[in-house]
Protein backbone atom coordinates (compact mmCIF):
# COMPACT_ATOMS: atom_id res chain seq x y z
CA UNK A 1 0.00 0.00 0.00
CA UNK A 2 0.89 3.67 -1.29
CA UNK A 3 0.02 6.17 1.74
CA UNK A 4 1.96 9.18 -0.12
CA UNK A 5 3.52 9.95 -3.07
CA UNK A 6 5.63 12.45 -4.90
CA UNK A 7 5.96 12.85 -8.80
CA UNK A 8 8.33 14.94 -10.20
CA UNK A 9 8.82 16.84 -14.09
CA UNK A 10 7.21 18.36 -16.82
CA UNK A 11 8.00 21.24 -19.50
CA UNK A 12 5.89 19.86 -22.23
CA UNK A 13 2.83 18.31 -22.49
CA UNK A 14 4.85 14.43 -23.12
CA UNK A 15 6.46 14.53 -20.13
CA UNK A 16 3.09 16.05 -17.99
CA UNK A 17 0.50 13.57 -19.46
CA UNK A 18 2.05 10.62 -18.22
CA UNK A 19 2.91 11.89 -14.75
CA UNK A 20 -0.74 13.14 -14.31
CA UNK A 21 -1.99 9.39 -15.92
CA UNK A 22 0.82 7.94 -12.74
CA UNK A 23 -1.46 10.18 -10.66
CA UNK A 24 -4.89 8.78 -11.68
CA UNK A 25 -3.68 5.14 -11.47
CA UNK A 26 -2.47 5.71 -8.27
CA UNK A 27 -5.33 7.32 -7.34
CA UNK A 28 -7.57 4.91 -8.42
CA UNK A 29 -5.92 1.98 -6.38
CA UNK A 30 -5.50 4.43 -3.51
CA UNK A 31 -8.50 6.14 -3.11
CA UNK A 32 -7.09 8.35 0.29
CA UNK A 33 -3.83 8.43 -1.14
CA UNK A 34 -1.74 11.99 -1.20
CA UNK A 35 0.30 13.06 -4.03
CA UNK A 36 2.19 16.15 -4.67
CA UNK A 37 3.78 16.90 -7.78
CA UNK A 38 6.81 19.07 -7.68
CA UNK A 39 7.66 21.20 -11.19
CA UNK A 40 9.62 24.00 -12.41
CA UNK A 41 7.91 27.41 -11.93
CA UNK A 42 7.38 29.10 -14.85
CA UNK A 43 6.68 25.88 -17.04
CA UNK A 44 3.45 24.05 -18.43
CA UNK A 45 3.16 21.69 -15.92
CA UNK A 46 2.61 24.75 -12.62
CA UNK A 47 -1.17 25.12 -14.75
CA UNK A 48 -1.91 21.53 -15.90
CA UNK A 49 -0.82 19.72 -13.00
CA UNK A 50 -3.64 21.76 -11.13
CA UNK A 51 -6.22 21.58 -13.49
CA UNK A 52 -6.16 18.44 -13.63
CA UNK A 53 -6.65 18.26 -9.54
CA UNK A 54 -3.45 17.35 -7.71
CA UNK A 55 -1.13 19.95 -5.81
CA UNK A 56 1.99 21.36 -7.37
CA UNK A 57 5.20 22.80 -5.79
CA UNK A 58 7.67 25.07 -7.94
CA UNK A 59 11.39 24.72 -8.12
CA UNK A 60 13.05 27.92 -9.62
CA UNK A 61 14.95 25.85 -12.19
CA UNK A 62 16.28 25.59 -15.76
CA UNK A 63 17.78 23.65 -18.13
CA UNK A 64 21.35 24.02 -19.37
CA UNK A 65 22.09 26.10 -22.53
CA UNK A 66 24.24 23.96 -24.84
CA UNK A 67 25.19 26.85 -27.13
CA UNK A 68 26.46 29.28 -24.59
CA UNK A 69 28.32 26.90 -22.13
CA UNK A 70 29.54 29.74 -20.23
CA UNK A 71 25.71 30.87 -18.84
CA UNK A 72 25.94 27.18 -16.97
CA UNK A 73 27.28 28.60 -13.64
CA UNK A 74 24.20 30.42 -12.98
CA UNK A 75 22.16 27.36 -13.95
CA UNK A 76 24.56 25.20 -11.26
CA UNK A 77 23.99 28.12 -8.66
CA UNK A 78 19.99 27.15 -9.42
CA UNK A 79 20.48 23.43 -9.50
CA UNK A 80 22.19 23.43 -5.73
CA UNK A 81 19.34 25.54 -4.66
CA UNK A 82 16.69 23.80 -6.49
CA UNK A 83 17.95 20.51 -4.55
CA UNK A 84 17.84 21.97 -1.22
CA UNK A 85 14.02 23.17 -1.64
CA UNK A 86 13.27 20.21 -3.02
CA UNK A 87 14.87 18.14 0.14
CA UNK A 88 12.90 20.45 2.21
CA UNK A 89 9.61 19.53 0.31
CA UNK A 90 10.82 15.50 0.97
CA UNK A 91 11.22 16.12 4.22
CA UNK A 92 7.89 17.81 5.39
CA UNK A 93 5.68 15.91 2.81
CA UNK A 94 7.45 12.53 3.58
CA UNK A 95 6.40 10.16 0.92
CA UNK A 96 6.93 6.70 0.75
CA UNK A 97 8.41 7.04 -2.89
CA UNK A 98 9.32 9.91 -5.42
CA UNK A 99 8.77 9.16 -8.96
CA UNK A 100 10.46 10.93 -11.88
CA UNK A 101 9.18 11.67 -15.44
CA UNK A 102 11.50 13.72 -16.82
CA UNK A 103 12.07 17.55 -17.53
CA UNK A 104 13.90 19.83 -15.32
CA UNK A 105 12.38 19.48 -11.95
CA UNK A 106 13.02 15.99 -11.75
CA UNK A 107 16.91 15.92 -11.39
CA UNK A 108 16.83 17.45 -7.94
CA UNK A 109 13.38 16.26 -6.92
CA UNK A 110 15.14 12.74 -7.25
CA UNK A 111 18.41 13.65 -6.31
CA UNK A 112 17.03 14.96 -3.12
CA UNK A 113 14.99 11.86 -2.31
CA UNK A 114 17.65 9.63 -3.46
CA UNK A 115 20.04 10.95 -0.53
CA UNK A 116 16.89 11.02 1.72
CA UNK A 117 16.85 7.25 1.32
CA UNK A 118 13.61 6.93 -0.29
CA UNK A 119 12.74 4.49 -3.16
CA UNK A 120 13.04 6.38 -6.49
CA UNK A 121 11.02 5.31 -9.77
CA UNK A 122 12.14 6.76 -13.59
CA UNK A 123 9.60 6.67 -16.00
CA UNK A 124 11.25 7.40 -19.39
CA UNK A 125 9.01 7.80 -22.08
CA UNK A 126 11.75 7.58 -25.56
CA UNK A 127 13.65 5.66 -27.25
CA UNK A 128 16.84 7.83 -26.27
CA UNK A 129 17.21 8.57 -22.88
CA UNK A 130 17.16 12.23 -21.90
CA UNK A 131 19.91 13.68 -19.81
CA UNK A 132 18.09 13.98 -16.58
CA UNK A 133 17.19 10.37 -16.18
CA UNK A 134 20.65 9.11 -17.72
CA UNK A 135 22.08 11.64 -14.68
CA UNK A 136 19.58 9.52 -12.11
CA UNK A 137 19.56 6.22 -13.41
CA UNK A 138 22.91 4.96 -11.05
CA UNK A 139 20.95 5.37 -7.84
CA UNK A 140 17.23 4.85 -9.09
CA UNK A 141 15.53 1.90 -7.81
CA UNK A 142 13.22 1.44 -11.28
CA UNK A 143 13.43 2.28 -14.39
CA UNK A 144 10.05 1.86 -16.28
CA UNK A 145 10.67 2.58 -20.38
CA UNK A 146 8.14 2.54 -23.34
CA UNK A 147 10.95 0.38 -25.74
CA UNK A 148 12.70 -2.41 -25.74
CA UNK A 149 16.65 -2.03 -25.61
CA UNK A 150 17.34 0.96 -23.75
CA UNK A 151 19.85 -1.09 -21.49
CA UNK A 152 22.37 1.27 -23.78
CA UNK A 153 21.41 4.17 -21.50
CA UNK A 154 20.53 2.23 -18.13
CA UNK A 155 21.76 -0.39 -15.70
CA UNK A 156 19.66 -3.18 -17.27
CA UNK A 157 19.03 -5.06 -13.77
CA UNK A 158 16.64 -2.28 -13.30
CA UNK A 159 14.90 -2.23 -16.49
CA UNK A 160 10.89 -2.58 -16.84
CA UNK A 161 9.36 -2.56 -19.93
CA UNK A 162 5.87 -0.89 -18.95
CA UNK A 163 5.13 1.15 -21.90
CA UNK A 164 3.95 5.01 -22.07
CA UNK A 165 1.07 5.76 -19.70
CA UNK A 166 -2.20 7.05 -21.76
CA UNK A 167 -3.91 10.15 -21.06
CA UNK A 168 -7.58 7.81 -19.44
CA UNK A 169 -9.81 9.87 -22.53
CA UNK A 170 -7.77 7.70 -24.94
CA UNK A 171 -7.18 4.60 -23.05
CA UNK A 172 -11.09 3.86 -22.26
CA UNK A 173 -12.02 5.83 -25.78
CA UNK A 174 -15.91 4.27 -26.32
CA UNK A 175 -16.12 2.64 -30.14
CA UNK A 176 -18.78 4.21 -32.41
CA UNK A 177 -17.52 7.82 -31.92
CA UNK A 178 -17.17 8.54 -35.82
CA UNK A 179 -21.05 9.97 -36.44
CA UNK A 180 -20.24 12.44 -32.81
CA UNK A 181 -16.64 13.33 -34.42
CA UNK A 182 -18.36 14.42 -37.02
CA UNK A 183 -20.60 16.76 -35.70
CA UNK A 184 -18.39 18.28 -33.32
CA UNK A 185 -15.91 19.30 -35.96
CA UNK A 186 -18.58 20.38 -38.48
CA UNK A 187 -18.13 17.68 -41.22
CA UNK A 188 -20.40 15.82 -43.12
CA UNK A 189 -21.72 13.11 -41.83
CA UNK A 190 -21.31 11.32 -45.52
CA UNK A 191 -17.84 11.92 -44.59
CA UNK A 192 -15.61 8.95 -45.86
CA UNK A 193 -11.93 9.93 -45.69
CA UNK A 194 -10.17 12.12 -42.75
CA UNK A 195 -6.73 12.92 -42.15
CA UNK A 196 -6.03 14.20 -38.50
CA UNK A 197 -2.78 16.99 -38.33
CA UNK A 198 -1.15 17.41 -34.85
CA UNK A 199 1.59 19.47 -34.69
CA UNK A 200 1.90 19.61 -31.04
CA UNK A 201 0.43 22.50 -28.71
CA UNK A 202 2.54 25.02 -30.02
CA UNK A 203 1.87 23.24 -33.71
CA UNK A 204 5.01 22.87 -36.24
CA UNK A 205 6.06 25.07 -38.63
CA UNK A 206 7.04 22.86 -41.34
CA UNK A 207 3.83 20.68 -40.70
CA UNK A 208 1.90 23.69 -40.98
CA UNK A 209 3.27 25.03 -43.98
CA UNK A 210 3.03 22.37 -46.06
CA UNK A 211 -0.87 22.41 -45.34
CA UNK A 212 -1.36 25.71 -45.91
CA UNK A 213 1.19 25.70 -48.92
CA UNK A 214 -0.79 23.01 -50.65
CA UNK A 215 -4.59 24.01 -50.15
CA UNK A 216 -5.70 23.72 -53.85
CA UNK A 217 -4.53 19.88 -53.85
CA UNK A 218 -6.24 19.28 -50.06
CA UNK A 219 -9.48 20.91 -51.55
CA UNK A 220 -9.27 18.70 -54.77
CA UNK A 221 -8.93 14.99 -53.24
CA UNK A 222 -11.92 14.97 -51.59
CA UNK A 223 -10.31 13.84 -48.53
CA UNK A 224 -11.41 16.01 -44.86
CA UNK A 225 -9.13 17.27 -42.80
CA UNK A 226 -8.81 18.57 -39.44
CA UNK A 227 -5.94 20.86 -38.57
CA UNK A 228 -4.16 21.56 -35.22
CA UNK A 229 -2.09 24.78 -35.87
CA UNK A 230 -1.15 25.92 -32.58
CA UNK A 231 -1.41 29.45 -31.63
CA UNK A 232 1.40 30.70 -33.61
CA UNK A 233 -0.46 29.81 -37.07
CA UNK A 234 -3.99 29.84 -36.68
CA UNK A 235 -4.48 32.97 -37.49
CA UNK A 236 -2.83 32.45 -41.19
CA UNK A 237 -4.65 29.04 -41.35
CA UNK A 238 -7.81 31.12 -41.00
CA UNK A 239 -7.05 33.38 -43.59
CA UNK A 240 -5.73 30.84 -46.38
CA UNK A 241 -8.97 29.07 -46.31
CA UNK A 242 -11.30 31.38 -46.76
CA UNK A 243 -9.91 30.65 -50.37
CA UNK A 244 -11.21 27.12 -50.18
CA UNK A 245 -14.49 25.42 -49.75
CA UNK A 246 -14.22 21.45 -48.83
CA UNK A 247 -14.59 19.78 -45.64
CA UNK A 248 -11.72 21.10 -42.68
CA UNK A 249 -11.94 22.14 -39.71
CA UNK A 250 -9.16 24.13 -38.54
CA UNK A 251 -8.27 25.01 -35.00
CA UNK A 252 -5.19 26.41 -32.57
CA UNK A 253 -5.67 23.27 -30.02
CA UNK A 254 -7.83 20.10 -30.69
CA UNK A 255 -9.70 19.70 -26.77
CA UNK A 256 -11.05 16.42 -27.80
CA UNK A 257 -8.54 14.14 -28.99
CA UNK A 258 -10.39 11.24 -28.42
CA UNK A 259 -12.83 12.64 -31.12
CA UNK A 260 -10.26 13.49 -33.21
CA UNK A 261 -8.60 10.21 -33.07
CA UNK A 262 -12.01 8.51 -33.39
CA UNK A 263 -12.65 9.77 -36.97
CA UNK A 264 -9.08 9.93 -38.34
CA UNK A 265 -8.72 7.43 -41.09
CA UNK A 266 -4.96 8.94 -40.98
CA UNK A 267 -2.61 11.15 -38.27
CA UNK A 268 0.57 12.71 -39.41
CA UNK A 269 2.02 14.26 -35.84
CA UNK A 270 5.42 14.90 -34.60
CA UNK A 271 6.77 11.76 -33.02
CA UNK A 272 6.80 12.57 -29.40
CA UNK A 273 7.12 9.65 -27.17
CA UNK A 274 3.30 9.78 -25.99
CA UNK A 275 1.65 11.19 -28.96
CA UNK A 276 3.39 7.66 -30.67
CA UNK A 277 2.48 5.78 -27.72
CA UNK A 278 -1.40 6.84 -28.02
CA UNK A 279 -1.51 6.02 -32.00
CA UNK A 280 0.50 2.05 -31.17
CA UNK A 281 -2.76 1.77 -28.74
CA UNK A 282 -5.19 3.32 -30.81
CA UNK A 283 -3.93 1.37 -34.28
CA UNK A 284 -3.72 4.80 -36.74
CA UNK A 285 -2.22 4.72 -39.96
CA UNK A 286 0.88 7.40 -39.28
CA UNK A 287 2.82 9.70 -41.15
CA UNK A 288 5.85 10.86 -38.44
CA UNK A 289 7.24 14.47 -38.89
CA UNK A 290 9.84 14.63 -35.98
CA UNK A 291 10.64 17.67 -34.93
CA UNK A 292 14.55 18.59 -34.92
CA UNK A 293 14.41 21.47 -31.97
CA UNK A 294 14.42 18.43 -29.35
CA UNK A 295 17.23 17.32 -26.98
CA UNK A 296 19.19 14.45 -28.47
CA UNK A 297 17.19 14.42 -31.41
CA UNK A 298 15.42 11.82 -29.61
CA UNK A 299 11.95 12.32 -31.65
CA UNK A 300 14.14 10.55 -34.76
CA UNK A 301 14.97 8.15 -32.63
CA UNK A 302 11.18 7.84 -31.98
CA UNK A 303 10.05 7.78 -35.07
CA UNK A 304 12.76 4.91 -36.54
CA UNK A 305 11.26 2.93 -33.37
CA UNK A 306 8.46 2.61 -35.54
CA UNK A 307 9.12 3.25 -39.00
CA UNK A 308 11.93 0.45 -39.51
CA UNK A 309 8.86 -1.59 -38.56
CA UNK A 310 6.89 -0.68 -41.15
CA UNK A 311 5.01 0.55 -38.82
CA UNK A 312 4.46 4.75 -39.74
CA UNK A 313 5.81 6.49 -42.52
CA UNK A 314 8.93 9.02 -41.90
CA UNK A 315 9.20 12.25 -43.09
CA UNK A 316 11.90 14.18 -42.15
CA UNK A 317 11.38 17.96 -41.34
CA UNK A 318 13.64 19.52 -44.05
CA UNK A 319 10.98 17.63 -46.27
CA UNK A 320 8.18 18.07 -45.07
CA UNK A 321 7.17 21.17 -46.92
CA UNK A 322 7.22 19.48 -50.24
CA UNK A 323 6.65 15.55 -49.66
CA UNK A 324 3.67 15.76 -46.75
CA UNK A 325 0.74 17.09 -48.44
CA UNK A 326 1.40 14.62 -51.41
CA UNK A 327 2.11 11.43 -49.00
CA UNK A 328 -0.75 12.05 -46.73
CA UNK A 329 -3.47 12.52 -49.73
CA UNK A 330 -2.02 9.34 -51.02
CA UNK A 331 -1.67 7.18 -48.00
CA UNK A 332 -5.10 7.80 -46.73
CA UNK A 333 -6.53 6.42 -50.30
CA UNK A 334 -4.62 3.60 -50.04
CA UNK A 335 -7.14 1.51 -48.08
CA UNK A 336 -3.97 -1.45 -48.17
CA UNK A 337 -1.21 0.57 -46.85
CA UNK A 338 -3.62 1.85 -44.29
CA UNK A 339 -4.23 -1.42 -42.94
CA UNK A 340 -0.92 -2.91 -42.94
CA UNK A 341 0.71 0.42 -41.45
CA UNK A 342 -2.51 0.06 -38.94
CA UNK A 343 -1.96 -4.27 -37.97
CA UNK A 344 2.11 -3.03 -37.56
CA UNK A 345 1.63 -0.48 -35.27
CA UNK A 346 -0.62 -2.00 -32.81
CA UNK A 347 1.87 -4.73 -32.13
CA UNK A 348 4.10 -2.27 -30.35
CA UNK A 349 1.42 -0.69 -28.25
CA UNK A 350 1.67 -1.71 -24.09
CA UNK A 351 -1.46 -1.02 -22.50
CA UNK A 352 -2.27 -0.69 -19.23
CA UNK A 353 1.13 1.31 -18.55
CA UNK A 354 0.12 3.35 -15.80
CA UNK A 355 -0.95 0.34 -13.62
CA UNK A 356 2.38 -1.46 -14.45
CA UNK A 357 4.36 1.55 -13.37
CA UNK A 358 2.34 1.35 -10.01
CA UNK A 359 2.88 -2.20 -9.63
CA UNK A 360 6.55 -1.13 -9.79
CA UNK A 361 6.45 1.43 -7.25
CA UNK A 362 4.27 -0.80 -4.67
CA UNK A 363 7.08 -3.18 -5.00
CA UNK A 364 9.52 -1.02 -4.40
CA UNK A 365 7.79 0.27 -1.11
CA UNK A 366 6.87 -2.88 0.10
CA UNK A 367 10.36 -3.65 0.26
CA UNK A 368 11.98 -0.93 1.22
CA UNK A 369 13.60 -0.58 4.62
CA UNK A 370 11.83 1.25 6.96
CA UNK A 371 12.47 4.27 7.83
Amino acid sequence: MIQRAIISGGGTGGHIFPAVSIAEALRRRYPEIDILFIGAEGRMEMERVPQAGFPIRGLKIRGLDRKRLWRNVGVVRDFLRALITARDIIRDFRPEIVIGVGGYASAPTLKAAQSLGIPTLIQEQNSYAGVTNKFLARRADRICVAYPEMERFFPKDKIVLTGNPLRPAIEYMQDGLREEALRHFGLPADTKRVVVVIGGSLGALSINESIGSRLEEWAQSGVALIWQTGKGFEAKAQELLKAYDFPVYSSAFIQRMDLAYAVADVVVSRAGASSISELCFLGKPTILVPSPNVAEDHQTKNALALSTRSAALLIPDDKAREELTPRAIALVQDAAQCASLSEEIRKLALPEAADRIVDEAERLVAFAPKR
